[in-house]
């Protein structure tokens, strides 16, 4: 069923000489099956497909559109036990995480299917004309939000489905009424064909035009750099490393007419620890965090990389009890060698800087591709002082932070950069969490949790999935839940328009029945 093959648009197609193959981690293996990344042409059919099929699919209405990721949806549960075969033997990971991650894509897939009908998210907007005001008359003014154009969309390398092919940004820019090019991840090529797959099934199913969407092979940077320099291309998605996301977004920004690049990137994930709660529950609270730190391997973007307290007995007891725990935890495969040895050159970095204590114990036996879980320690006064110990290390560790005090614990806040996530493990009348402190956290993450993990991201309308930079390079957007469609769309406004050539949207008559706001006030009634 994989042929290794590009889909430009609906075709199959393989010009280019250069190939590769996935890797099996578990096995230490490479994958039988060969992919032919794109060539230059396969690139720029692929983009023209997309802008040509931009002008028919941005007219398509939000009903037909959310039949579509209804259908694409029902495809890919149609050929699940596929899906789980090449996933698996492309990644390392279980089958019961393959299918909780197809689930979550299946039922993003249908978020978005059931956002489009209400009509919320063009948050349409109606001020009528008053001729008569003095000193000027008002023009009757309408406006909505309208699709960018063909989108980019990089697939993630730690989320082989929901961050991917059919992911949250290919999701969300399908909705919005953008065409997506999908740069494949090297990592899971078989995974983003099968998936692909469902998608132009989907797409013929449905009657959407040829060219909606496309899946290039690449196995190096070059097929993603051509697309983002292409003029017909509008935006871009990613989700990755700041070093990748980071290049994409000055790359986009030296374009002749720049665009927008919405990379969701790096982020270690603060955690705040205070006293009266590690006193009521330290041991709970090791064993619930021994399991976020470890779950996937670490390969979480909202994994708990710091964990930071007051130097305290009831600390310390929390330390051993958490070193306890994670030695307890077998490894578990990481997602390729690649991401393995990255990993391992983090945590020989750590081992070489005279500041940091590690507490774990040495593993002399390791295998291929299943790293040791390693908990370190070092003083607030040296990791502010180190910049590098903010840098995100890849999987199962974390860095405990010791604070003198309060004062301490905030001069730590404020030293990090942005974000994902902040946490806030306390009592609720703990007398050390302070407004300053809640304060200075929420300028430093796009999402706090209370007394939970941060691994685990809901999708829904309120979530925020992003952060200041570097967790995003807009902080203004999410990358999960129904709002992340607002990435790829665009403000409109329509004046003095006869009824007969605003769209459908804006008429008086309100002819979709959505909700709009009116001079004002919402409503969905006629004008």
């Amino acid at each position: 069923m994989i042929t290794g093959k590009n889909y430009i648009g609906d075709n199959l197609s393989s010009n280019s000489s250069v190939t590769f193959q996935t890797f099996n981690p578990k096995l230490n293996i490479e994958n039988d099956i060969t992919f032919y990344e794109a060539s230059d042409s396969e690139i720029q059919k692929s983009v023209e497909l997309a802008f040509q099929a931009f002008k028919k699919y941005k007219l398509v209405s939000s009903v037909e559109k959310s039949k579509f990721l209804n259908q694409i949806a029902d495809e890919l549960q149609l050929i699940s036990n596929d899906i789980v075969n090449i996933y698996c033997s492309e990644t390392g990971l279980t089958e019961a995480r393959c299918l909780a991650e197809l689930t979550r894509t299946i039922n993003q897939l249908r978020s978005f299917s059931e956002l489009l009908i209400n009509g919320d998210f063009q948050e349409v907007s109606i001020d009528t004309s008053i001729p008569d005001r003095v000193p000027v008359p008002k023009p009757d003014l309408r406006k909505m939000l309208m699709p960018l154009g063909p989108v980019a969309v990089f697939g993630a390398s730690n989320f082989p489905l929901a961050y991917s092919t059919a992911g949250g940004d290919t999701a969300s820019a399908l909705a919005a009424g953008c065409p997506v090019i999908l740069k494949s991840h090297p990592m899971h090529a078989g995974t983003g064909e099968l998936v692909s797959v469902a998608i132009i099934r989907a797409v013929k199913i449905t009657n959407m035009p040829n060219g909606v969407f496309s899946n290039l092979n690449s196995k190096g940077i070059e097929v993603g750099e051509k697309l983002v320099n292409n003029p017909r291309v509008k935006a871009v998605g990613f989700t990755g490393s700041l070093r990748g996301g980071r290049a994409i977004y000055d790359l986009a920004s030296r374009r002749d007419n720049p665009i927008p690049v919405f990379a969701e990137m790096g982020s270690v994930n603060p955690v705040l620890l205070f006293p009266e709660k590690l006193h009521k529950e330290y041991a709970e609270l090791a064993e619930k965090f021994a399991k976020s730190i470890t779950i996937g391997s670490g390969q979480f973007c909202t994994n708990p990389g710091i964990i930071i307290s007051f130097e305290s007995e009831i600390f310390d007891l929390f330390i051993k009890k958490l070193v306890v725990e994670i030695e307890k935890l077998s490894p578990s495969c990481m997602l390729h060698p690649n991401i393995y040895n990255a990993y391992s050159n983090g945590i020989e970095n750590i081992k070489k800087n005279k500041y940091i204590s590690v507490l774990t114990k040495e593993d002399s036996e390791s295998k291929a591709n299943f790293p040791k879980h390693v908990i370190s320690s070092v003083t607030a006064k040296n990791f502010i002082q180190d910049k590098k110990l903010q840098d995100e290390i890849f999987g199962p560790c974390s860095l405990i932070v010791k604070c003198l005090d309060e004062n301490e614990m905030l001069q730590v806040i404020n030293s990090m950069e942005g974000q994902l996530t902040g946490t806030i493990l306390a009592d609720t009348n703990e007398n050390f969490l302070s407004e300053k402190i809640i304060n200075a956290l929420e300028l430093k993450v796009g999402r706090i949790i209370f007394n939970g993990v941060p691994t685990g991201v809901e999708v829904c309308p309120s979530m925020t999935h992003g952060g200041p930079y570097p967790a995003s390079t807009d902080s203004r957007f999410s990358a999960v839940g129904t709002n992340s469609i607002k990435r790829w769309l665009r403000p409109v406004s329509f004046q003095d328009f006869p009824q007969n050539l605003l769209p459908n949207e804006l008429k008086n008559d309100n002819p979709l029945m959505i909700n709009r706001k009116i001079n004002g006030v919402a409503s969905k009634n006629e004008i």
